[in-house]
C-alpha cells in the first residue's frame, strides 16, 4: 500500500496527507484474507495523516481498530522508501488517497515506475480518492497515457467543490484522467462506487475503499484460482 508524504494543503496554511479510512479499511480487508502488507511512501517513515479523517466524526470501525492495533501503528510508522520496493515482489499494489497524493504521488518517478511495471505485468493496481491523481502521468507499454481508453473513477469535480477545495487542489482529478482520454464513470456523491477495467481498479471517494480492496482480492483468486486466500498485496 503506497501514502503520500505530502503534508501541506497548498497555500492553506492547513494539514493534509493520506486519509485514514481510505488506509484502514483496505488494510484490513487484506489482512483479515491473510494477506502480508507492506507499506510504502515516497519519504519513507511515518507519513502524513490527514487531520480530518481523524476528527471524531469521521471514525468508523476501521478506523478505530486501526488505532487500536500496535502492529499497524508500528507498520505506519516505519513504512518503505518508496524507491526501495520492487513491484515484482508483490502480488497486487493498493493506493489510498487523501488530497496528498495531487502533489507527491502524481509526479513522483519511483511512483510512477511501479504502477507502470505493475500494470504490465498485469498485477492488480488500484487507487481511490484521490490517488487515481498518480496515474496521471504513467504510462501503458505502448507509451501511450496508462488510463487512456479505460474505465476509471476518483473524486469527482462535484465531490472537490463540496469541500470547497476546486481553487486550492493542483489539479481536479476528474478533468486530469479525462484529458489524458480516461473513460472517467461516477457514482453519487460519497457512496461506494468501484471501476474495474481488467486488473486496473478505481474507487470514487473514502466509502468505496474498502470494496476497492475486495476487488483486489477477487482479481488475485481469479489469478490464482488454488489459492484458499490472497497474499501480499503491497
Amino acid at each position: 500500500m503506497v501514502l503520500t508524504s505530502h503534508a501541506t494543503l497548498g497555500n492553506t496554511g492547513r494539514r493534509t496527507g493520506f486519509w485514514l479510512e481510505e488506509l484502514a479499511a483496505p488494510y484490513y480487508v487484506f489482512r483479515d484474507a491473510g494477506a502480508t502488507i507492506d507499506l510504502a511512501s515516497p519519504q519513507g517513515g511515518e507519513p502524513p495523516l490527514d487531520p480530518k479523517s481523524d476528527a471524531p466524526d469521521a471514525q468508523t470501525e476501521h478506523t478505530r481498530r486501526f488505532r487500536n492495533d500496535p502492529a499497524a501503528q508500528r507498520a505506519l510508522a516505519t513504512t518503505k522508501k518508496l524507491a526501495s520496493v520492487s513491484g515484482s515482489d508483490y502480488d497486487a499494489v493498493f493506493y489510498p488517497g487523501g488530497h496528498g497524493p495531487l502533489w507527491d504521488l502524481a509526479k513522483d518517478p519511483a511512483s510512477i515506475e511501479l504502477i507502470e511495471k505493475t500494470f504490465a505485468a498485469g498485477r492488480p493496481l488500484a487507487a481511490v480518492c484521490h490517488a487515481p491523481g498518480a496515474l496521471r502521468d504513467a504510462r501503458a507499454p505502448d507509451g501511450t497515457p496508462l488510463v487512456r481508453g479505460r474505465e476509471v473513477t476518483g473524486f469527482t469535480n462535484e465531490e472537490e467543490a463540496a469541500v470547497g477545495l476546486t481553487d486550492v487542489v493542483p489539479f481536479l482529478l476528474e478533468d486530469a484522467l479525462q484529458d489524458k482520454g480516461a473513460r472517467f464513470s461516477k457514482g453519487p456523491m460519497w457512496k461506494p462506487y468501484v471501476c474495474v477495467d481488467r486488473h486496473l481498479i478505481t474507487g470514487q471517494n473514502p466509502a468505496s475503499s474498502a470494496d476497492a480492496a475486495r476487488a483486489v482480492l477477487a482479481l488475485l483468486t481469479k489469478r490464482r484460482p488454488e489459492a484458499t486466500r490472497a497474499s501480499a498485496p503491497t
